[in-house]
């Protein structure tokens, strides 16, 4: 019950309802609540009773996160030596678009990494051979969209990446908890490029914490902006920068 309603399963769910013979039990489980989850809750539940365990907000205490900045143009190769670096069981890597996902995909498949792909246009038989492989271990990576945030319950995932920073907070929440289930420790770690700035600045704020940031031993950083040094929460307010016109544009 969650955001995945908005993304068209709304009017399906309030057939099905409709359609159950009363008096019935329903139940409703979500990592994040959103206003117009609780909208429908009123609507689909009488009288109900809230179980919550741990807070609306808050991301599983058994995972580690961290964000690794870095500029725009080494984002992949700082992907590919964090895949190398690591050691991991299994990760999901989490890409924002469907073209994205599939450029990763085959990138990380062209560095022999053993992955398989997850988004709204593979068909369903691609999808569920996806998971499968997956969850039996043939596949190690699964390079997916938020499709792959909810409602899968894969065990020991022990590393989910954020290729791409989520637009939503609460999709963050949603991402990190493919790792870190049933008690286990995992670790989530954000690509962060200077656009993503707002984003995570909102992410952190919906989670109530400061987020680490992290770089990887041994790798070629070029200079980005996300270097400065900044105390937890400062702005880039009272810094100067130079501009200048780079062709019909300004940098």
């Amino acid at each position: 019950a969650d955001r995945m309603l908005d993304m068209g399963f709304l009017p399906d769910v309030r057939q099905i309802v409709s359609q159950c013979p009363q008096p019935r039990q329903t139940a409703l489980f979500s990592a994040t609540i959103p206003p117009e989850i609780e909208r429908l809750a009123q609507w689909a539940l009488h009288d109900p009773q809230t179980v919550e365990i741990g807070g609306r907000r808050s991301p599983a205490e058994n995972v580690k996160h961290a964000v690794y900045p870095v500029a725009c143009d080494q984002k992949t190769e700082l992907l590919l030596a964090l895949l190398e670096q690591i050691h991991y069981d299994s990760v999901i890597v989490f890409c924002r678009t469907k073209h994205g996902a599939d450029r990763i995909g085959h990138l990380l498949k062209r560095h022999n990494h053993a992955t398989a792909i997850l988004h709204s246009n593979r068909t369903q038989n691609e999808r569920e051979q996806a998971l499968r492989g997956f969850r039996e271990g043939r596949y190690e990576v699964l390079v997916a969209t938020d499709i792959a945030s909810r409602g899968l319950d894969i065990a020991d995932v022990s590393h989910v990446i954020n290729y791409d920073v989520p637009q939503h907070p609460e999709d963050y929440v949603h991402r990190i908890g493919r790792t870190g289930r049933a008690q286990a420790s995992g670790d989530a770690f954000t690509l962060m490029v200077a656009e993503d700035r707002p984003h995570m600045d909102a992410i952190e704020h919906f989670i109530g914490r400061k987020i680490p940031r992290e770089k990887l031993p041994g790798f070629p950083y070029k200079h980005t902006s996300l270097f400065l040094d900044q105390a937890p929460g400062q702005s880039l307010q009272g810094l100067r920068f130079r501009g200048g016109r780079v062709g019909t544009s300004y940098s």
